[in-house]
C-alpha cells in the first residue's frame, strides 16, 4: 500500500488504523469512564484498610503453602503407582503411572488470605476410580501421615471432596479420572478434549480449574479484579452471606459476580468497582442470569444451563453461569429465603457506598459485622453431638450440608409464609461433656403480608422429616445426635457471643412505642399478652369513633380467663350517643377484667398446655413417622411478650403481632448514580433466548427508562415466557384461631403448595 504524497513529493507513512477496544462480556459496558483524583484517593484508603485487616498472606505463609502442595503431589504420585501395581499392570506401566495436582478457587485466582483453605484437584489415569481408590486407598494413606489431621471424606457431595489439614493448612482435595491410561506431565486442563469419555461428576471436578482460568482471561484488568474480589469476599464473610453449602454464595459465585462488574466498567479501579457492584446487583432482575460469555454447545453432548430445554433450570432463582464448557449454574443452592437475605445485604452495602462517595462514611462502615442475633426475635437452634471430636467432624459436615434442605422444607410446608435465615457460622459449647456444635436459623413471618389473628405454622412434621433424612448418614455411629429447638432472642446461649455475654440492646426509638394505648400508659403495664393489647386497641378506637361521629357503636368486651363463651357484644340503644359517664364506666370495667387477665392463664383453644405452648393433639401436622413432643417445633403468630418458658422443647414461635412493615422489600426503588451513569443495561432486564448464545445485544440505553419508571421488577422470570406453573399438591393443615373467639377444636384447612425437589 502506497501512502499519500507530501508537499515536497515524498511519500508519507500510511495513517494508523483505528484501534477497536476489546469487548468483554455479552453486552456493551455501562461506562468506560476512568477514575478521578478522588477515586484514586478512595482506592488508596481501601487498599490500606484491606492490609490493616490482615487479608494478605505473608511471604513465609506463601512459601509454606507451596511446600505443602509439593508434599501432596508426592503423595498422590506414590498412590497412583501403588494402585497400578495392585491392579497387575506391567512394570513399565507402573513406572509411567502419574497423577497431577492442580489448584483452583481463591488460591488459583490469587485472592486467598491467611488461613484460607486450598482447593486442589488430583487428576489421575482412567483405571484409578473415585469410589474405592480415592476415598478408600488414598484416604488410608493420608490418615497414616502425621502432617494430616481432621481427615473428612465427603463422597456424597455434589462435587465429591476429601477435606483435611496438612501441616495446619486446610485442604479440599477433589479427584478426576480422565480417559487416558497415562496422565501427561504437561496436561492442558483448559483443553475441551480433556472432557472426553468422563462422567458428569468428573466434569464438575475438572471445571473448578477450567472456570478459574477462564475468569482471569475474561476480565479487563486482573489486579483490579483481584483487589475488588478480595474486598467483596471479606464483606460477604462479615455480613454472613459467604457459604455455598448453606444456600448463599461461595467463592466462585462471588468471583463471577465481580468479574461481570469488571466487564461492565472496564476502566474502573477497585474503589469504583466495589461501589458499582452494589449499585448494579441491587437493581438486577433475578432470575435473569449473570454470564461472562455466551453459552456454547459442544459435540461432547454434556448438558449446559438452558431453561429452554431443562425444566430444572427454570426453577433456579439466582443463576450465575460458569464461563467454561459445559456452562452450569454455580448458584443452584440459593433458595427464596437466602436470596431475600442477600438482596437485603446488597441494599445495605449500596447505602453505605453512597455515603462513602459523599464523604459521610469510611470504608470500615461497609465491613461492619452483621448482628445476626439482634435481627430476629425467634430462632431455630440445631444442636449436634457426637461421641468424640473425630466423629463430630464428619457428623457436623453432613448436617451442615443438609441445612439447606431444612430451609427448603420450611418454605414448602408454610407456603413461603415463614421465612428462614440460615446463618453459616457454627458455635461450640465447650462446657458440654461431649463434643458439640450448633447452628442457628432466624425465623420471621413473610413481610408485607397480613395474616389472620392466631394463625399458626406447624413445622413439627417438617423438622421430623429433616431429622429422619439426616439420620440416614451412611457413616452414622452411636453418640451422633441432632436436636432442633426454638429459642427466643433473649434465650440465645452465651457461648455464641464473642466475649461470652450478650450485648445490651439499645432502647427502642420513641416511634416504636407509639402503638401503646392510653390504658397501657395509665396502668404502666409492660408485659400484657397480644390478645389484651389487640382488644384494648379496639376498645380505644371504638370510643374515639363514638366521640367523633356520635353514631351507633359496637364494643368487644374482653373475655374473662377460663370462660368458654364467645365474647359478648355491647351495642348502644337507639341512635342517641352514650354519656361520658357510661364511657368512663365501660373503660373501668375493661380495666378490671384486664387486671384479672394478668393472672397466669391459658388460651381457651389450647387448654392442655400453659401459655405459649400448643397441645400436640390440637395441631394437624404432616404425617411423617411418629411425631414426638420432645423434638417438635411450632410457629404461632402472636406477640413476642409472653410468660417466660423454661424446661420444655415443644415451643411456639411467637412472631410480632399486627401489620408487618413492608419497607424491606426484596428490590427497592432504584436510584440513578450521581455521575449520570447507566448502571444496568438490558443485560439484566431483557434476557432472552438469543442471549444464551450471545446473539441478543442488550443496549445500555434501556436502563434509562427503567430508572425513570422506578424500580426493576424482580417478579419477571424470563422474557421468553419460560416460567411454568408447577403442579400443586395438597399439603399440611393449618390451625387458624377465628377472630370472633377461640374454640377448643382445631380447624383443619387444606393448603396447596408447590412440590420442590432438591437440585443438589
Amino acid at each position: 500500500m502506497v501512502g499519500p504524497e507530501s508537499v515536497d513529493g515524498s511519500l508519507l507513512p500510511p495513517a494508523p488504523a483505528a484501534v477497536t477496544p476489546k469487548k468483554y462480556g455479552v453486552t456493551k459496558p455501562i461506562s468506560v469512564a476512568g477514575p478521578t483524583e478522588v477515586d484514586f484517593q478512595r482506592n488508596a484508603e481501601l487498599e490500606k484498610f484491606l492490609i490493616d485487616s490482615g487479608l494478605y498472606e505473608s511471604d513465609e505463609d506463601a512459601a509454606k503453602r507451596a511446600a505443602v502442595l509439593g508434599r501432596i503431589d508426592e503423595v498422590v504420585k506414590r498412590w497412583v503407582k501403588e494402585i497400578t501395581h495392585q491392579k497387575g499392570y506391567s512394570d513399565q506401566m507402573v513406572e509411567d503411572a502419574n497423577a497431577l495436582i492442580f489448584t483452583f478457587g481463591s488460591f488459583r485466582l490469587g485472592v486467598h488470605g491467611p488461613g484460607a483453605d486450598m482447593d486442589t484437584l488430583c487428576v489421575g489415569p482412567s483405571y484409578v476410580d473415585r469410589e474405592e481408590d480415592f476415598f478408600m486407598t488414598l484416604h488410608d494413606m493420608l490418615a497414616e501421615l502425621e502432617d494430616v489431621t481432621e481427615l473428612q471424606p465427603v463422597p456424597d457431595a455434589h462435587v465429591p471432596v476429601m477435606k483435611f489439614k496438612f501441616q495446619g493448612i486446610p485442604i479440599d482435595l477433589l479427584y478426576a479420572s480422565i480417559s487416558l491410561p497415562v496422565v501427561p506431565r504437561e496436561l492442558d486442563i483448559s483443553d475441551v478434549s480433556v472432557l472426553s469419555d468422563i462422567d458428569e461428576q468428573t466434569v464438575r471436578s475438572l471445571n473448578g480449574c477450567r472456570v478459574a482460568d477462564q475468569i482471569l482471561k475474561l476480565v479487563p484488568n486482573i489486579e483490579h479484579f483481584r483487589t475488588t474480589l478480595r474486598s467483596l469476599k471479606f464483606w460477604a464473610t462479615r455480613r454472613g452471606v459467604y457459604s455455598n453449602v448453606t444456600g448463599f454464595l461461595g467463592g466462585v459465585n462471588w468471583a463471577l459476580l465481580v468479574a461481570r462488574i469488571c466487564q461492565l466498567y472496564p476502566n474502573a479501579i477497585p474503589s469504583m468497582l466495589v461501589s458499582r457492584f452494589f449499585r448494579v446487583y441491587t437493581q438486577w432482575r433475578w432470575p435473569n442470569p449473570v454470564m461472562l460469555c455466551p453459552i456454547e454447545e459442544n459435540e461432547l453432548g454434556f448438558p449446559v444451563w438452558d431453561p429452554r430445554r431443562n425444566f430444572r433450570d427454570r426453577s433456579h432463582l439466582m443463576p450465575i453461569i460458569t464461563p467454561a464448557y459445559p456452562c452450569m449454574n454455580s448458584s443452584y443452592n440459593v433458595s427464596t429465603s437466602t436470596l431475600r437475605v442477600m438482596m437485603d445485604q446488597f441494599q445495605h452495602g449500596n447505602k453505605v457506598c453512597e455515603e462513602i462517595e459523599l464523604n459521610k462514611a469510611q470504608w470500615s462502615a461497609l465491613f461492619e459485622p452483621y448482628l445476626f442475633f439482634e435481627e430476629y426475635k425467634n430462632y431455630l437452634q440445631i444442636d449436634i453431638n457426637a461421641a468424640d471430636a473425630d466423629d463430630l467432624l464428619g457428623w457436623r459436615g453432613w448436617v451442615e450440608s443438609r441445612l439447606r434442605q431444612l430451609t427448603l422444607k420450611i418454605e414448602r410446608d408454610t407456603y413461603g409464609m415463614l421465612q428462614c435465615h440460615p446463618y453459616p457460622n457454627e458455635y461450640m459449647d465447650t462446657s458440654k461433656a461431649c463434643p458439640h456444635c450448633a447452628f442457628f436459623m432466624g425465623l420471621q413471618r413473610k413481610q408485607g403480608v397480613k395474616v389472620q389473628e392466631g394463625q399458626q405454622f406447624d413445622i413439627r412434621g417438617t423438622v421430623e422429616e429433616f431429622k429422619q433424612e439426616v439420620n440416614m448418614y451412611m457413616l452414622w455411629k452411636p453418640g451422633m445426635d441432632i436436636h432442633v429447638s426454638h429459642v427466643r432472642r433473649k434465650q440465645i446461649p452465651a457461648y455464641v457471643f464473642p466475649d461470652g455475654y450478650k450485648r445490651s440492646r439499645p432502647l427502642r426509638h420513641p416511634n416504636q412505642q407509639a402503638g401503646r394505648t392510653f390504658e397501657e400508659d395509665a396502668e404502666g403495664c409492660r408485659s400484657q399478652s397480644a390478645e389484651k393489647q389487640l382488644k384494648r386497641r379496639k376498645d380505644s378506637e371504638v370510643v374515639d369513633a363514638e366521640e367523633d361521629q356520635r353514631a351507633k357503636r359496637v364494643l368487644i368486651s374482653p373475655q374473662r380467663v377460663g370462660s368458654d363463651s364467645q365474647p359478648s357484644v355491647i351495642s348502644s340503644s337507639g341512635g342517641t350517643s352514650q354519656s361520658p359517664e357510661k364511657q368512663l364506666k365501660r373503660k373501668k370495667d375493661s380495666e378490671v377484667v384486664d387486671a384479672e387477665e394478668d393472672k397466669p392463664a391459658k388460651p381457651v383453644s389450647i387448654s392442655p398446655q400453659r401459655v405459649g405452648l400448643v397441645s400436640p393433639a390440637s395441631i394437624i401436622s404432616r404425617s411423617v413417622g411418629t411425631s414426638q413432643p420432645r423434638c417438635s417445633v411450632e410457629v404461632k403468630l402472636m406477640s413476642e411478650r409472653d410468660p417466660n418458658e423454661t424446661g420444655c422443647t415443644v415451643r411456639v414461635v411467637n412472631l410480632e403481632e399486627g401489620p408487618v412493615d413492608g419497607g424491606r422489600e426484596l428490590v427497592k426503588p432504584c436510584k440513578q448514580s450521581a455521575d449520570g451513569e447507566n448502571d444496568i443495561s438490558a443485560l439484566a432486564s431483557n434476557f432472552s433466548v438469543e442471549s444464551l448464545n450471545g446473539e441478543g445485544n442488550a443496549c445500555a440505553a434501556d436502563l434509562d427508562s427503567h430508572l425513570e419508571n422506578g424500580c426493576l421488577n424482580r417478579s419477571r422470570v424470563f422474557g421468553n415466557s419460560l416460567a411454568e406453573t408447577l403442579e400443586p399438591t395438597l399439603a399440611l393443615g393449618v390451625v387458624v384461631e377465628p377472630e370472633g373467639g377461640a374454640t377448643s377444636e382445631s380447624v383443619q384447612k387444606p393448603e396447596r403448595r408447590l412440590s420442590l425437589e432438591s437440585t443438589a
